[in-house]
């Protein structure tokens, strides 16, 4: 599969997820009481689940290996979970605090600002074909190369 077709199967899977992560934002920053921070993480990683699932199963079904499952997902978690729930957070607090944006505008900038490295990662790392080490996916990004 080229890159190209791969790109827009995780835009559009990212597409969903940030729907999901929205609505999961809207409802749990409600139920905290506006603790939007703690809301924010719990939104991104229940999204970073849901994506992993599509993933898997859609943007890199070409290289699934039931073996490597679990392996996938902790790099999957690992990366894309770590850039989302660092990068959403910080930028969350200088958009919502420093800059008085409403917070789901401010997590649709904080997600967009994140895919490109995520993508990478993605696609040289945690569904990487053999050989492939975190190093090298950031080395060989951005997609295209």
């Amino acid at each position: 599969m080229s890159t190209l077709i791969r790109w827009c199967r995780f835009n559009m899977v990212g597409a969903i997820g940030m729907v999901v992560q929205l609505a999961l934002l809207a409802w749990l920053n409600g139920w905290t009481k506006r603790h939007y921070l703690l809301a924010t993480a719990a939104a991104i990683e229940l999204t970073v689940v849901h994506n992993f699932v599509w993933h898997l199963n859609y943007t890199w079904r070409d290289r699934r290996d039931g073996s490597a499952v679990l392996r996938r997902f902790i790099q999957f978690n690992t990366s894309n979970g770590l850039i989302s729930m660092l990068g959403n957070l910080a930028l969350m607090r200088l958009l919502v605090q420093g800059l008085r944006t409403p917070v789901l505008a401010a997590n649709c900038l904080a997600v967009l600002v994140c895919s490109l490295i995520n993508f990478c990662l993605g696609n040289k790392w945690a569904f990487a074909p053999s050989g492939y080490t975190a190093s090298n996916a950031v080395a060989e990004c951005p997609p295209g190369r």
